[in-house]
């Protein structure tokens, strides 16, 4: 009688095939591409941002007042933004002649640099906010500052004109 190892259903060989075939079959499934949400998409988009996105243009002096208000506001605006879930409208403003004018709106900027610099990275941070902007094909470094309505609403104030000018 021989009690051969090798022979037997429940040995070492049968049970390495058996984990090979499993570790195979693991590595293939890990190499399958995961099914994500596309953020390229207009309809991606206004899901996340929840609704129409406003653009307008006006000349940085007419709105002053409101401007230099909201960078004045900055930091706690750049807390809120982290906060914010959902909006009921969101505004973007274009002030295509911020750069041509040295103005008390240049100041105020160059006064609240380190604040600016804070409200862009909690814009970049937050799927809505930065989708809103990204869909405009706005770049985070020309938002200037932003604004929250008592409705509700959202104006986000940015450097330049609507066509990257």
């Amino acid at each position: 009688m021989s009690l051969s190892t090798a022979a037997r259903p429940g040995s070492v060989d049968a049970r390495f095939h058996w984990i090979a075939a499993l570790a195979l079959a693991v590595a293939f499934a890990l190499q399958t591409p995961l099914s994500a949400q596309g953020l390229q998409s207009e309809e991606a988009i206004d899901a996340i941002v929840g609704s129409e996105v406003k653009t307008e243009e006006v000349e940085a002096e007419t709105a002053s007042a409101r401007i230099v208000a909201a960078i004045g506001a900055t930091a706690e605006n750049a807390e809120r933004v982290r906060k914010t879930f959902s909006l009921e409208e969101i505004d973007i403003v274009f002030l295509p002649d911020l750069d041509e004018k040295k103005s008390k709106i240049a100041s105020v900027i160059a006064e609240h640099e380190d604040e600016i610099r804070l409200l862009r990275e909690s814009i970049e941070g937050s799927a809505l906010f930065f989708h809103a902007v990204d869909s405009r094909s706005i770049q985070l470094k020309d938002v200037v500052a932003l604004e929250y309505a008592d409705n509700g609403a959202v104006t986000i104030f940015v450097k330049g004109g609507a066509n990257g000018n």
